[in-house]
Formats: C-alpha cells, sequence, structure tokens
C-alpha cells in the first residue's frame, strides 16, 4: 500500500521520522542527563574533599587520622572506610581528579548509592572511600564544621584563606553579616544557640531550587559562614531543552528534505518534460521509477507522448495518403464525365455512367475507411461492451463474403453455440469483415475462419487463407496506416491500406493485440486477434445486479 501511494508514504515516512527524533531525543537528554548528573555531583564533592584530604593530612600518624575519620564518619552519619590503595581499582580519569585533590565518584543506578573515592595528601597507599545512601540537611550541616575546622588553623585569616579555598569549590563560600542575609527572628535564634540551618529558595529566575547553609562562626556573633545557593540538579534546564528541541527540528528537517528531494527531482523532470513538449520536442520521455503516482505520472506522461507523437505522424500520413488516394478516383471521374460530354453513344454513355458510380462508391468506402481509422487514432472510442456470441459474428461475416460471389470457399470452424466473450458487437463484426476481406484478396482459393476462448481466458478470432503468405520481415508493416508490401496487387484488389490499421486499433482499444504469422492448415496468411473474453467492468456489473436481484428476492 504505501509503495503504491507516494503521500501516504511520505505520511508515513514523516510520522516515522518523528517517532524517531523523539526517541533520538529522549536518549540524548538522557546521555547528556548522565553526564550533567556526574559533573553535578563530582562538582558538589570537590571542595568538601579538599577540606576532608587537608584535615586527615594534618594529623601527625596514623592512629589519629583514623580517628579523625572516625569522627568524620560520626557527624556525617556515613561510614567512611580507610582502605588500601592497592584494592582499588581506578579509571584513568578517576586517578586524575584524586591526583589534583579532588574526589572521585561512582554512582551505582540500580541501588541509587553512591559511592566518593578521596586521596591522602602525601599517603598514595591510602584511599578513603565513602558510601552515600542518601544526603540530606544533616549532611548539610556537617559541611560547614569541615571548613571551621580548616580555618580553626588560620586565626584573624579566615576570610583571606577562605577565598583562597573558593576556588576549589563549585559554589560560593564565604563569611557574612548576619543583618546582611534575608533571616527571620526565629532563624537568627537558632544561629544564636549555635545552630546551623539550611535555606530553601525557589529562584523564578534560574528557574530551579537552591540551597543556602548558614553556620555561626565559633569567634564572632555578628558574623556567619555562608555555604551556597547551591543549586539542585535540574533535569531539563531551558538552555538544555532549547538545545534539543532546535536540535530535534534540524534532524526533522534533515528528514523532511530527504522525503521530499525525490519527488522535488521527479517533478522538475515531469517540467522540463513539458516544456520540451511545448517546444515541440516529442522525443522526451520519464525515467518510470517505482509503482506511486509520481511513477504513474510518469507512465502517464510517456504514453500521452507516443500518443501524442503517434497522432501527429499519423496525421501527416493521413493528409499524404488521403491526397494520393482521392487523386485516382477523382481523375476517373473526371475523364469519365469528359467522356460523357463528347461521347453520343448510349451505351457507351451507360457504361461511364456506370464507371462513375463505381469510382464515386470508391470515395464513400475510401472516406467511411479514413473516418473509422481516424476515430479509432485520435482517441478513446466509446465501447458499449455486452455479451456476444461469437458463433453469430462469424457466421454473418461468411455469409456477407458469400454474397459477394467472390469465387473463393469459405470455410468456418465453428464455436460452439454457447460461447459468449465481452466486445463491441459493431466493431467486433468490422474486424472479421476486415481480416476476411484482406484473405479474400489474397488467397488461391479457401479461407478459413474460426474462433473462441484459449486456455488463458482470451477470445480469438483466427482468420487463415491459401495465399502467398507475408514475408517474417514485413508482417509488422502490415498494421501500419496506408501501408502496401504490393502497391500494384492492392490497387487491383481494391484495397486502401487501412483495414489492417483499423482492426490493429480496434484489438488495442479492446485490451487485446493483433498478430500475423504461416497458415499451418492452409500455408497462406493467419491472422490472431485476441482479448478478454471477460471483462472487469461486466463481471462487476453482474455482481451488482445478482445483488439486486437477491435483495429483491
Amino acid at each position: 500500500m504505501f509503495k503504491h501511494s507516494i503521500f501516504l508514504r511520505i505520511y508515513g515516512g514523516l510520522v516515522i521520522l518523528v517517532v524517531l527524533v523523539a526517541l533520538f531525543g529522549y536518549l540524548l537528554v538522557q546521555i547528556i542527563n548522565y553526564q550533567r548528573a556526574q559533573e553535578y555531583r563530582e562538582s558538589l564533592t570537590d571542595g568538601i574533599s579538599y577540606i576532608i584530604t587537608e584535615g586527615i593530612s594534618r594529623q601527625p600518624n596514623a592512629q589519629q587520622k583514623l580517628d579523625w575519620i572516625s569522627d568524620a564518619s560520626d557527624l556525617l552519619e556515613l561510614p567512611i572506610y580507610f582502605v588500601d590503595a592497592s584494592k582499588v581499582s581506578l579509571t584513568r580519569t578517576e586517578k586524575k581528579r584524586i591526583d589534583e585533590q579532588k574526589a572521585a565518584v561512582r554512582y551505582d543506578a540500580s541501588n541509587a548509592v553512591t559511592y566518593v573515592i578521596l586521596g591522602i595528601k602525601d599517603d598514595p597507599n591510602h584511599y578513603i572511600y565513602i558510601r552515600v545512601d542518601n544526603f540530606n540537611e544533616r549532611q548539610m550541616k556537617a559541611l560547614p564544621v569541615f571548613i571551621m575546622d580548616y580555618l580553626v588553623y588560620y586565626p584573624g585569616q579566615e576570610k583571606e584563606y577562605l577565598q583562597k579555598l573558593q576556588s576549589k569549590f563549585s559554589y560560593s563560600v564565604s563569611i557574612e553579616n548576619i543583618q546582611n542575609l534575608p533571616l527571620d527572628s526565629e532563624q537568627i535564634g537558632r544561629l544564636r544557640l549555635d545552630h546551623s540551618i539550611v535555606l530553601y529558595r525557589d529562584n523564578a529566575t534560574t528557574r530551579g531550587t537552591n540551597v543556602s547553609i548558614v553556620s555561626p562562626m565559633s569567634n564572632s556573633y555578628s558574623q556567619v559562614l555562608v555555604l551556597g545557593p547551591i543549586p539542585l540538579f535540574n533535569w531539563m534546564p531551558v538552555q538544555l531543552a532549547a538545545g534539543i528541541t532546535l536540535l530535534s527540528l534540524f534532524v526533522l528537517s534533515l528528514g523532511v528534505y530527504g522525503l521530499l528531494v525525490p519527488m522535488q527531482r521527479k517533478v522538475r523532470q515531469v517540467n522540463h518534460a513539458l516544456n520540451g513538449m511545448k517546444a515541440g520536442d516529442m522525443s522526451i520521455r520519464l525515467p518510470v521509477d517505482g509503482s506511486d503516482e509520481m511513477a504513474s505520472l510518469a507512465s502517464s506522461y510517456n504514453s500521452m507522448s507516443d500518443h501524442i507523437q503517434r497522432l501527429i505522424e499519423a496525421q501527416r500520413e493521413l493528409m499524404r495518403a488521403v491526397s494520393h488516394e482521392l487523386r485516382t478516383p477523382v481523375a476517373r471521374i473526371r475523364f469519365g464525365m469528359e467522356m460523357l460530354a463528347e461521347d453520343d453513344d448510349y451505351d457507351s454513355r451507360l457504361q461511364q455512367v456506370d464507371m462513375i458510380d463505381k469510382d464515386i462508391e470508391a470515395l464513400n468506402n475510401l472516406i467511411d475507411e479514413i473516418m473509422t481509422y481516424a476515430k479509432l487514432e485520435q482517441g478513446t472510442p466509446s465501447f458499449d461492451y455486452e455479451k456476444v456470441v461469437l458463433l453469430e459474428v462469424l457466421e454473418q461475416v461468411a455469409m456477407e463474403t458469400e454474397a459477394l460471389k467472390t469465387q473463393k470457399e469459405i470455410i468456418l470452424d465453428a464455436p460452439p453455440e454457447y460461447l459468449e466473450v465481452d466486445a463491441e458487437y459493431r466493431y467486433l463484426h468490422r474486424v472479421v469483415q476486415n481480416l476476411v476481406g484482406n484473405a479474400i484478396r489474397y488467397c488461391d482459393n479457401k479461407v478459413m475462419i474460426s474462433g473462441g476462448v484459449n486456455d488463458h481466458g482470451k477470445a480469438y478470432i483466427c482468420v487463415e487463407d491459401d495465399g502467398a503468405g507475408i514475408p517474417e520481415q514485413d508482417r509488422e508493416r502490415v498494421f501500419e496506416a496506408f501501408a502496401r508490401l504490393d502497391d500494384s496487387r492492392t490497387r487491383a484488389s481494391g484495397g486502401y491500406g487501412l483495414g489492417l490499421s483499423i482492426v490493429s486499433r480496434i484489438a488495442y482499444w479492446f485490451g487485446g493485440e493483433i498478430r500475423v504469422d504461416e497458415s499451418p492448415t492452409l500455408g497462406g496468411a493467419r491472422f490472431i486477434m485476441t482479448w478478454p473474453a471477460k471483462r472487469f467492468k461486466s463481471e462487476k456489473k453482474n455482481y451488482l445486479k445478482g445483488m439486486i436481484e437477491g435483495k429483491s428476492e
């Protein structure tokens, strides 16, 4: 179905393309967000990882280091392990991050667990291994404690060292005056009680929620340590959504372009051919690719071009032949009229009148042949198909031929009386009449007429004679208008060169064909015309008729 309709194919292609682009966009978002989430986790851990590694490295011995780690584990309420470096397999990227005093973060999506691996300054043989099942407000409030522990080694220089520390953090870390912060009395009271507070804010300008952690300073009541704002992870930021949308539209436009280019190319070919036809070039033909509407259009154009070209050639040949064929009887009529004017003998005048009458009859026959041929050649004739008893047509033509007293033997190989075929009676009679008339002119003594339906469901009419036959190289030419293989014999027998052309055109409009070969029975020429014995239109009419009759019953 899709291959026969270019519009359905384009529509189906667009639907498939949209689905593929949507799937592509979804997968692209997932891949990008996976990378963004990983970078987000790493950015959140970079600063605190540096603080932890610095805190551990400050411990003078191994036991104190272990004690510091234990205290950090209790503070964070997270399991922290002191492991041998040889037991941990790191990727090149993870090794590089640890060397830079950053954390290597691994996320187990199946269990929703994050593993953080930290290096220890001046101890390359051990790593800090942290398992993070969840990260809540408890862990958030613990972060300022680690920073305070780091700043305690720099009394009076907290702000200076905090500025140096800022490069390790992806978010702001600063010491602010408490009155400069948008805090209510309850929050200030909690700070006075030496409690850290977490502020959640929904910032419409950044289209996301952020978190700030405010912790009191041990050596100042007017200043606090502020971490943040820390943006929470946004799965679909405006930039990402816009980028994915634009990329999807670009891919979709490329797909639409790919679907329409072949159609555009075919339309351009049709336009070129039509312009060529307009300029008088009838030789251009379109390639027929596939079986869709454009292929049907190309085929129809080629058929139209062939038909127009044939019409032009036939018109030229017709005008030439008509002028040639009319000249002889007109000349004889003129000669007869001159003889009538000069001849006083009654019998001679009657003879001249008879000859003029025959010439006029010949002109009428020629005009009838020309008009029939022109009607069949220049357009689709109106055929009224009906059930025709084939035997009746053959018997009628045989009887009409015998009535002409041609002194030739007509042999009728009669088909069954019940045999009916779909045909236009008038044109079928004309076919048999022309074939038999042609055989009569060229036979020696016998003409055989037969018909029936072959094994392929094709009706056929066969006319054979015992004449000299037609050479194989000339068998196609006999169906050309005004073609004469033996001009003198044709003129002597009264032919015009149109009979077989008319038969050929009728066979074409019947949806059949006409061919000529050698008669195996009589030895002369054998003409066989075949066409569908049952037509779809007729079958459809009969079906509908049966349906109507069935309902009426």
